[in-house]
């Protein structure tokens, strides 16, 4: 079959010719032709020209009528042919039957049997499979209509057939005698019966007046419906018949179409004289052009249209116009055209539409259309139809899309086929990253496809744009596929360079191809950052930490410290001390204080000696994790303290034994720490010099006063009010706060009386009022302890004077003990013994058992 170009009726001028009829394959090759459309309506339909033996045919004779099945189409032609052929245009059989043109072909519903009539006045009933039915009539008048029984193959259904003879509506039935028709006349008198369509039990037929319709149950005819124009020409505008269902069925004549439907009469309200049934007419509408066709699509109306008036199509110029296929939805007195296609009709300007022929078979939404010359077939449109609509127009997203949703309906075309045209047009386009973008979902995990695109892209020198796309895993390609991309961007961007060295799979392309590659390009960008770092993470994926390590270190790389926790590179780091902390001594120094196996302290210290700030914060950090480590180097911390943390130093002093005194001395004194120097001349015994520099540097007489309370010698107190009579602010100072560690009368009979004390008077107040309460205290603490004797005591007497359960015998008499009239003892362990039987010791009287017991416990310990 040949694919039919289809117009929009609404389409510019600017469109092709028509292809030309001597183009067809005779054989029925495919000779494609897509539709041109300059708007976004896709069409219903596409429409495929029969080919194979019926262009031949139609080649040397011309189509006057048909009929179609689903299994085959029948054909009658001007020179009274009526040829059999299937949906492909091969020919099935053929009879020569009439000598003129064949007006109307009508087959039983089991297409077994084909009824044909001509103006050559013979009727003929012809079987494909058996001639038992088989009949040929001559008439004395041309037949223009015929239809058979939709039963007629069936067996005991009568054969009946009717004609259209002349004006007369003709029903031909098998008599049971002989097995001959019997003829009987349904109607006359109404002008030629032209057409002629039976569904069910009714028969519908169009003269020069209108249509009737019979009722073969009751034999009646039921309705009439009269043409809307008497003046039209029969030759000119053919009535149109369309039975859409066994009740409903289509009028169409000239620009008028009608919708009808077979109604049962109301028993109750019917009229005994009027027929049972009845024809309700729905519809009227009016069109825009002539109607040569009627079917139907579900709720829709398919319309087979002659224009004669309205724009034309540029080769619509001379002549007839091109017939159109219109999808109408009907409405109360109007209509929507849903879609409306101009066809390419061989030789369409000659033809009149009384020369056009629409049929269908409606399960499949398949419609022929017929002309002297062509047979097309208009056809649902595929999911392959839709996406062939959408490529032609450049909407390759749409038809990806639309592939996507519903892969398993595609037969053409598949979501790989569209997107590879879809890149190709990109890539034509010059939009190589949105070609680059659609690789992903074209070519899937084709390692094949993939490799093919990266090569055509290196080609069109866009390796860049693809990168960004490329699988690394499902598929893996090719390794020198991954070598290339990489050695593009080292040699264009190493900005890119990096970032993918960075993303990429280490395991993707050769390590060592790609390290000297690097090493190459860095001759002529020595000391190039981006590239040393990209040479280190190739170094680490290599395994070669050490190498990576130290380039991180040069470069000052942030990612220095996570690399040897990574790798657990610390027995790299002994040689690195200082370039480590330089980078981060945050992170350096506790990184060398969890790997001292691998880097020793002196090691740290050696290599820190030209940087004391380093070396300070190095062995502050190991003096705070663990003193007792550190202590061989708390001398050298004495001074770094001093250099750089002062305020820590006498923390640092009071805290560590492992430091020469005289040398923390000399280091404080240097730099005038008087009150580290106070603390350790106190440490070494020196209190008088410590005094003496609180006194006389500190000038701190609280301070005094506290060191002489720590220390608590009387001849250090002598000495503090000795240096203090000379100095009002001291004795001042003494009197209000050296406490009960000294007499006040000591430093107030010392003061000279020339000597000026500001607020003397007040810090004797404060001295009297401090005794007066410590001997309110005293005497306040002596009255609660008294009070508390007497109550213990008071408590002590009622617990003895209370009486208490005792055992009956003398422990050491064995005889009872309440029962004698003598003095008897009790102890406060409730043992009782007779007067005369109570032991007696060095210490007075006591209880033999708890005395015995007792050294039994103390031997059992001993004896452990």
């Amino acid at each position: 079959m040949e694919e039919v170009k289809c117009q929009s009726p609404n389409e510019s001028d600017n469109v092709e010719d028509d292809v030309n009829e001597d183009e067809l394959d005779s054989e029925g090759n495919e000779d494609s032709e897509y539709s041109e459309e300059s708007d976004d309506d896709e069409p219903v339909h596409k429409y495929e020209r029969i080919g194979n033996n019926l262009a031949n045919l139609l080649s040397k004779d011309a189509a006057s009528c048909m009929a179609v099945t689903d299994k085959f189409i029948a054909i009658g032609t001007h020179w009274g042919m009526v040829h059999v052929i299937d949906h492909l245009g091969n020919n099935i059989k053929e009879f020569s039957v009439h000598t003129t043109t064949v007006n109307q072909i009508s087959v039983d519903s089991r297409g077994e049997y084909i009824g044909s009539c001509s103006d050559d006045g013979r009727v003929c009933l012809t079987g494909l499979y058996d001639a038992e039915n088989n009949q040929t009539m001559n008439l004395d008048c041309p037949v223009k209509a015929i239809a058979l029984d939709p039963r007629f193959a069936r067996p005991h259904s009568g054969n009946a057939f009717v004609t259209g003879t002349g004006d007369k509506l003709v029903w031909y039935e098998k008599s049971s005698w002989l097995g001959r028709s019997k003829s009987s006349v349904l109607h006359s008198g109404e002008g030629p019966i032209r057409l002629i369509k039976w569904r069910s039990c009714f028969l519908s037929w169009a003269n020069d007046l209108g249509v009737n319709v019979y009722d073969c149950q009751f034999k009646q005819r039921f309705s009439y419906i009269a043409k809307d124009d008497p003046s039209l020409r029969p030759e000119l505008h053919r009535c149109n018949i369309y039975w859409k269902d066994d009740t409903t069925f289509l009028i169409g004549w000239a620009d008028v179409l009608k919708i009808c439907v077979v109604r049962d009469r109301s028993t109750s309200s019917r009229d005994p004289d009027l027929p049972s049934r009845c024809v309700e007419i729905i519809a009227v509408l009016r069109t825009e052009w002539s109607i040569c066709g009627l079917a139907s699509k579900d709720d829709l109306v398919v319309a087979l249209a002659y224009l004669s008036e309205g724009p034309r199509l540029a080769d619509e110029m001379d002549g007839a116009r091109r017939p159109q296929l219109h999808v109408i939805k009907p409405l109360i007195n109007d209509y929507d055209d849903v879609n409306s296609d101009a066809l390419t009709v061989n030789s369409f300007h000659l033809y009149r539409s009384n020369e056009y022929h629409l049929d269908c078979l409606l399960e499949e939404s398949v419609y022929f259309i017929l002309s002297p010359q062509d047979l097309i077939i208009a056809r649902p449109r595929d999911h392959d139809d839709h996406i062939q609509w959408l490529v032609e127009r450049g909407r390759f997203i749409e038809a990806l899309k639309s592939a996507s949703e519903s892969p398993s309906d595609l037969r053409n075309y598949s979501v790989a086929s569209i997107g590879e045209a879809y890149m190709k047009h990109l890539i034509e386009e010059g939009e190589f990253e949105e070609a680059a973008r659609q690789s992903q979902t074209v070519l899937g995990r084709s390692k094949q496809l993939w490799e093919e695109q990266v090569y055509k892209f290196a080609k069109l020198k866009q390796l860049r744009v693809i990168s960004s796309y490329l699988p690394t895993r499902e598929p893996r390609l090719n390794q020198t596929v991954y070598e290339l991309i990489l050695n593009e961007f080292l040699q264009s961007n190493v900005d890119r360079f990096a970032e993918i060295v960075n993303d990429w799979p280490s395991d993707i392309y050769d390590i060592h191809t790609v390290i000297n590659a690097v090493l190459d390009r860095l001759v002529s960008r020595p000391g190039d950052p981006v590239l040393l770092e990209s040479l280190a993470r190739l170094h680490s994926y290599d395994r070669r930490y050490d190498r990576a390590l130290s380039i991180y270190l040069d470069l000052s790389h942030p990612n220095t410290f996570q690399l040897i926790d990574k790798h657990n590179l610390a027995h790299c780091i002994n040689d690195k001390v200082v370039a480590l902390i330089e980078l981060d001594a945050s992170k350096a120094i506790p990184l060398l204080l969890d790997n001292l196996q691998h880097v020793p302290i002196e090691t740290v210290v050696d290599q820190l000696e030209d940087f004391p700030r380093y070396l300070h914060t190095y062995l502050d950090s190991l003096y705070k994790k663990d003193r007792a480590i550190s202590k061989g180097f708390h001398s050298r911390q004495v001074q770094l303290y001093a250099d750089y943390e002062p305020h820590k130093l006498m923390d640092f002093l009071k805290d560590s034994d492992y430091y020469p005194l005289p040398k923390a001395v000399k280091v404080c004194r240097d730099r005038g720490f008087t009150a580290e120097v106070v603390y350790l001349l106190g440490r070494m015994g020196n209190w008088k010099e410590a005094l003496r520099l609180i006194i006389e540097d500190l000038k701190d007489v609280r301070k005094a006063i506290e060191f002489a309370k720590d220390i608590q010698d009387n001849e250090l107190w002598r000495d503090l009010i000795e240096y203090s009579m000379d100095k009002p602010e001291f004795i001042r100072g003494l009197l209000q706060h050296s406490g009960t560690h000294i007499n006040p009368l000591q430093v107030v009979q010392q003061i000279p009386r020339d000597l000026h004390v500001p607020d003397l008077q007040v810090s004797l107040v404060k001295i009297l009022h401090d005794y007066n309460l410590q001997v309110s205290l005293r005497e306040g603490c002596s009255r609660i302890l008294v009070s508390d004797c007497f109550s213990l005591f008071d408590r002590l007497y009622r617990g003895v004077k209370r009486g208490q359960s005792v055992s009956s015998h003398c422990p050491v008499c064995r005889n009872p003990v309440l029962s004698c009239s003598t003095d008897a003892a009790l102890f406060q362990c409730l043992h009782t013994y007779h007067g005369e039987c109570t032991p007696v010791g060095p210490h007075g009287i006591f209880c033999n058992v708890c005395s015995t017991k007792q050294q039994k416990d103390r031997s059992r310990t001993l004896s452990r």
